[in-house]
This record gives C-alpha cells, sequence and structure tokens, in this order.
C-alpha cells in the first residue's frame, strides 16, 4: 500500500505551505475589497460607466457587458467578447468596483490586440481540460496498479496523469502575465482617463495587487503538487 493512500506528511511539507498561502491570498483579496468598496468616488462612475467608457475609448464597443451571478465573479469571455461583471461592480461606485471592471475590460483589450500570452492561454484550453480531467483518475490508476514499483501498466499510467497534471501547471504560468498585464491596463488607463482621482489610485492598484496575488498562489499549489507527484515515480518509494 503506496503513501498515497493514507496521511502522507510530505504532501503537507511540501504542498501545505502554498495552500496556506493561497488561504491568505484569499482572505487578503476579500478584505482589500471590502476595505475599497466602501468610500464613493467623487466622479460617482460606477463600474457599469467605467466599463462602458474604456471599451468606447479603446476603439471596441462591440465587446458587449452582462451581469453575472455571484460574488468577485466577474471575467471576460473571448467566444463571445463579453465582459461580465457582478452586481456589486456593475452599480458599485467606489475605487475596488471600478478596478475589477478596468480590469476585466483589459482583458477585452488583449483580446482585440492579440496578446500572445492570452492567445496561447486560449489555445491550450482543450488540452488542459482533457487533462486536468484525467490526470487524477490516472495516477490513481496507476498507484493502484503498482506504478511505484517502476516498469509496466502502472508506471505508464502515473507518467500519463503526471502529462495532464503538467498542463493544468503550464495554464496556471500563462495565466499570470495575462492577469498581471490586465491590470497594468486597467491602472494606466484609469489613471490616464482621470476616471479615478489621483489620490483615489491606490485603492484601485492594492484592490489589483491583493487579487493578482492569489493567481500567484494557485500557480506554487500546481508546481508543488506537480513535484510532489513527480517525487514518487523518480523516486520510486513506495513505503
Amino acid at each position: 500500500m503506496t503513501a498515497f493512500f493514507y496521511f502522507d506528511p510530505r504532501y503537507f511539507l511540501l504542498v501545505g505551505p502554498f495552500i496556506l498561502l493561497a488561504m491568505w491570498a484569499s482572505w487578503k483579496v476579500k478584505g482589500t475589497f471590502e476595505k475599497y468598496n466602501r468610500g464613493r468616488l467623487r466622479s460617482g462612475l460606477s463600474g457599469l460607466d467605467a466599463a462602458k467608457l474604456i471599451l468606447e475609448a479603446s476603439g471596441i464597443p462591440e465587446v458587449t457587458i452582462e451581469s453575472v451571478p455571484g460574488i468577485l465573479s466577474d471575467h471576460y469571455d473571448p467566444r463571445t467578447r463579453t465582459v461580465r461583471l457582478s452586481r456589486e461592480i456593475l452599480e458599485g461606485r467606489t475605487p475596488a468596483a471600478v478596478a475589477v471592471a478596468a480590469h476585466e475590460c483589459g482583458h477585452a483589450l488583449q483580446h482585440a490586440e492579440n496578446y500572445r500570452p492570452m492567445e496561447a492561454r486560449s489555445a491550450i484550453v482543450p488540452a488542459v481540460n482533457l487533462g486536468s480531467n484525467l490526470a487524477m483518475p490516472m495516477i490513481f490508476l496507476g498507484f493502484l496498479l503498482g506504478g511505484l514499483r517502476g516498469g509496466g501498466p502502472g508506471t505508464l499510467f502515473l507518467w500519463l496523469g503526471i502529462l495532464g497534471f503538467a498542463m493544468a501547471v503550464v495554464f496556471h504560468l500563462v495565466t499570470l502575465p495575462v492577469e498581471f498585464d490586465a491590470s497594468r491596463r486597467a491602472i494606466r488607463i484609469l489613471e490616464s482617463s482621470g476616471l479615478v482621482a489621483s489620490d483615489e489610485m491606490p485603492g484601485v492598484r492594492k484592490t489589483l495587487f491583493a487579487a493578482g496575488f492569489t493567481y500567484v498562489a494557485s500557480a506554487l499549489i500546481a508546481i508543488a503538487t506537480l513535484l510532489y507527484y513527480l517525487q514518487f515515480v523518480i523516486g520510486g518509494n513506495d513505503d
């Protein structure tokens, strides 16, 4: 019976710190959003107003804006060229609400400009979805068939599962420049357009920085988890 089937302290030593980091990042982004989602912008602009102005000024008014249920569920859908904003962001007239709206519009600008990291991320989505769905069943089957002893179908299944999981890691890594660039665009647009006053910009920056750090934490968890599975097959440890 392998370590995969019972409490393995190695997992918590290798991956645990990054899980704690991700939990802290999630708590941080919620706290930061709440902090800067209170004071009303002097301009009185809502997230919806800011999104419309940014898209029109950028020459992509064909991008639509829709409401999406949930909290901080905002995203850009490149398939339909739609910026989807939660009600709190659409109606919010705060630095945090406008920051999130501008960030999602940043993704629309990336799409319009054929930003390469975004294109790369979109291109690997089918492979990532397939790999992510098959990774854990393959790894489980590999352990079950004695893949740690080396050779045979068990080892093959282990490597196939690890390859599938590696695709998810690649997706996380490609996501980082996409998200950071969207935030950079949002900050630049809000500063240069005057939609947000200079003394209100710190709230925008801190909101976007906190949100970006959650992607870093997720990528670190994925990398650490991949290394955890690799040490089994490379080390051949079946105790």
